[in-house]
């Protein structure tokens, strides 16, 4: 899988498992460690854990299993794909090391969770409803 489509793929997963303010920063020009960086936020050090395993559990379901896991912090997770790389924080971590302004020259794609079509027709239909 190509990296671009990783990351987003990563991002997916990531939101699969309740992850906040998930989004992807695009190093390639800026770094030869990575192309992609995909940093998201958990509630607590127990969802931290489970946002990880399930990005790592569906990644090797996709024949893109992480290169190295380093999670040395229970409130922040790296699993290094060697193209994309994902960090997993606890919020208050997130803010404390505040990658993304580290990384201000990168190109930022926040990734948010669409509902399911069918709450987006029924809220579409609600508001129809409304208006007449």
């Amino acid at each position: 899988m190509r990296a671009p489509a990783l990351a987003k793929k990563i991002a997916a997963l990531a939101i699969a498992k309740k992850a906040q303010d998930v989004v992807i920063l695009d190093v390639r020009g800026l770094t030869a460690m990575t192309d992609f960086f995909v940093l998201c936020s958990g509630d607590s050090e127990v969802q931290v854990k489970a946002i990880s395993d399930g990005v790592e559990e569906g990644t090797e379901n996709a024949n893109s299993a992480p290169w190295h896991r380093e999670g040395g912090s229970p409130s922040w997770i790296v699993l290094d794909f060697v193209d994309v790389v994902l960090h997993v924080f606890h919020k208050t971590t997130r803010s404390y090391y505040n990658l993304e302004k580290l990384w201000g020259d990168a190109r930022i794609q926040r990734v948010v969770d669409k509902p399911p079509l069918r709450a987006r027709k029924s809220a579409s239909t609600t508001r129809r409803k409304l208006a007449s």
